[in-house]
């Protein structure tokens, strides 16, 4: 009998959820998203959760063994309590993500069932070394650069929590002028910068646009992300060891030599010869890797 999870990923700007077997494959029909972001609040993220957790639970096929529900969210979390702390929506601090999951799941099967919580750049990794770009690593860092930036660690095919369950959260570290990562790469930060340059666009989408067409603004804003995030990659490696770096998300899609530029940062920044060995190469699993992650909590 194939074995099923109940995968749950959110973000900043979007919560989803699907059903995923044991081989990694999603349930055709099962995913569906719902939006969260800086207003989003306890009541929304509840009607949210309820909406796309039916949803996934509706395609379940009857005589499905559904061994749990496997939850990655964007950060800081509270393992412990099963809580979030999400930097990117602020009126949602302290919310009972694990709660509000088994309750929707429980709901709609009539029973509950285990639920397992972790940092949604872990899931990410730990799909990645499961079935993506970094199967063959020893020692791996998976990111994703979207509307946030975090990442998780997998070592030896194991995913590395930490003492909270937030290893990883790269996005936070500190860069130039003592601003986060986050708000130098991110897409949303790469706008605002280059809108301050004169630009008139407003989101990565159009960055992404404009700078295929010549602008050099838009240009600008994206070596400026990568190259940020090369250089925090370099100290990641330096201090980890890292062989490889899997980069997933949104903006890192905003040009075709992005992965490029952020290697050749990351070369140019690492100290140490072991730590320029490190190679950087663009997520295998695209925009399914975080729900395969979160799945994989319960699965692997």
């Amino acid at each position: 009998m194939t074995r099923f999870a109940l995968a749950v990923d959110v973000g900043g700007t979007k919560m989803e959820a699907a059903l995923v077997a044991d081989d990694g494959t999603l349930v055709p029909g099962s995913r569906s998203r719902q939006p969260t972001g800086r207003e989003a609040t306890v009541e929304t993220l509840d009607a949210a959760v309820a909406a796309i957790i039916g949803h996934a639970l509706a395609q379940l096929p009857d005589d499905a063994e559904l061994v749990g529900a496997g939850v990655g969210s964007a950060g800081p979390i509270d393992r412990d309590n099963g809580r979030i702390l999400p930097v990117n929506m602020p009126l949602a601090d302290g919310y009972g993500l694990v709660g509000a999951v088994r309750d929707a799941a429980s709901t709609v099967l009539g029973r509950a069932i285990p639920v397992v919580f972790g940092h949604d750049g872990g899931a990410l990794a730990l799909a990645e070394s499961w079935l993506g770009a970094t199967t063959e690593a020893r020692a791996s860092l998976s990111i994703v650069v979207s509307t946030g930036v975090g990442g998780g660690f997998v070592v030896d095919g194991a995913y590395i929590p930490g003492a909270s369950g937030n290893a990883g959260h790269l996005g936070q570290v500190r860069r130039e002028g003592g601003l986060t990562l986050e708000q130098i790469a991110s897409g949303p930060a790469s706008a605002a910068w280059a809108r301050q340059q004169g630009w008139t666009g407003e989101t990565g989408e159009d960055l992404a646009r404009d700078a295929a067409a010549g602008d050099t603004v838009a240009r600008a804003a994206i070596e400026r992300s990568a190259k940020a995030v090369g250089e925090a990659l370099a100290d990641a490696a330096t201090l980890v060891d890292l062989d490889v770096v899997a980069i997933g998300g949104g903006f890192s899609r905003v040009s075709d030599d992005y992965i490029e530029l952020v290697q050749r940062a990351l070369t140019a920044s690492a100290a140490h010869d072991y730590s320029r060995r490190t190679r950087v190469v663009r997520s295998g699993l695209g925009d399914e890797g975080p729900l395969i992650g979160a799945a994989a909590l319960v699965l692997r």
